[in-house]
C-alpha cells in the first residue's frame, strides 16, 4: 500500500498582498500628506510602515536575524523611500513566495524585535496586510476589497481574549462596538480598534 507524506502548505499571502498592490497603484502623490486611522501616521508614513513591514516578515519567514527583523516599529517614524512605487511590488511578491514555504511557519523567527512561533508570525503579517490595507484604501478613497479567508483569519486573531488591550504596549486599542448584522470586514476593522466608519478628516 503506498502512503504519502503530504507537508503541511505555508499562509497564502497573495490575496491580501494583491489588494496593497492595487491600492498603492491607484496613490496619487498629493494624497501622500493626508491623514489615515493611525493617528501618529500620514499616507506617506503609512506606506513606509508598509514597506518595512514587508521586508521585515520576508525575512523572519526565512528565520534571517538582523536590523529588518530585530527593530521595533515604534522606535521612529517610517520613511517612506524615493522609490516605493516600483520598489513595493517585488517585495510584496517576494513576501508571498516567503510565506508559501511551510518552513517558514516551523520553529521561532523574529519581527519587529520580538522573538515569536513562525505560525504566528505569519498570522500577524496576514493581519498586517489586511488592516492596513483597509486603513489605506480609507485614506486614499479607494475600495476595500479583502477575501474572505484573510478576514476570516483577521477575525479570529483579533477576537478578545483575556490579555489587556488598553496599556501602552497593546498594539491595538480597544474593539469599537459595531451593529449585530455588520459586515465581517466591518467587524475585523472595529475588532482593530478602528471605526469602520472613519474618514479622512474625522
Amino acid at each position: 500500500m503506498e502512503t504519502h507524506n503530504e507537508t503541511a502548505p505555508g499562509i497564502d499571502l497573495e490575496p491580501a498582498a494583491l489588494q496593497i498592490r492595487e491600492l498603492i497603484a491607484s496613490i496619487d502623490d498629493r494624497q501622500l500628506t493626508g491623514p489615515t486611522p493611525c493617528p501618529d501616521y500620514s499616507v506617506r508614513e503609512l506606506l513606509g510602515h508598509l514597506l518595512g513591514l514587508t521586508v521585515a516578515f520576508r525575512d523572519a519567514a526565512h528565520k534571517k536575524s538582523g536590523p529588518t527583523t530585530g527593530t521595533s516599529p515604534t522606535s521612529a517614524l517610517p520613511v517612506l523611500p524615493a522609490d516605493w512605487r516600483s520598489a513595493m511590488p517585488p517585495l510584496l511578491d517576494e513576501l508571498v513566495a516567503a510565506w508559501r514555504s511551510p518552513a517558514a511557519l516551523e520553529g521561532m523567527t523574529q519581527a519587529g524585535g520580538v522573538e515569536l512561533p513562525g505560525q504566528v508570525a505569519g498570522m500577524v503579517v496576514r493581519n498586517e496586510l489586511v488592516v492596513h490595507g483597509w486603513d489605506l484604501a480609507r485614506s486614499t478613497g479607494q475600495e476595500f476589497r479583502a477575501d474572505e479567508p484573510s478576514l476570516r483569519a483577521s477575525e479570529a486573531m483579533l477576537a478578545p481574549q483575556d490579555d489587556d488591550r488598553s496599556g501602552p504596549d497593546a498594539i491595538f486599542g480597544p474593539p469599537v462596538p459595531v451593529p449585530a448584522d455588520a459586515s465581517l470586514a466591518d467587524r475585523v476593522i472595529a475588532l482593530s480598534g478602528r471605526r469602520p466608519d472613519w474618514q479622512p478628516g474625522d
